[in-house]
């Protein structure tokens, strides 16, 4: 099976994604940056991994391996190109 990353993985599309990535037998790692959110990721299936997406170093850690990377963050006050153009 496939390691799929998703970037933005505590909303409501990425927690519903993984879940049902997970349930068919892929690994799915949720980008977050609130470590508090870990639980909520591991409780359907999905390994958090704590990362910046503004942060090349943090998206490149973050998705090594991976096969597929989906861009589910929302783009919250202060969020600008940077964001979308290092994923």
């Amino acid at each position: 099976m496939s390691t799929i990353a998703i970037a933005g993985g505590h909303g409501k599309i990425a927690l519903i994604l993984g879940r049902l990535l997970a349930e068919r037998g892929h690994t799915v790692r949720g980008l977050i940056r609130n470590p508090d959110q870990a639980d909520d990721l591991r409780a359907v299936g999905i390994e958090p991994v704590i990362a910046d997406l503004e942060s090349e170093s943090d998206i490149a850690s973050a998705i090594r391996g991976a096969d597929a990377v989906v861009f589910a963050a929302g783009a919250g006050p202060g969020s600008g190109d940077a964001r979308k153009k290092t994923v």
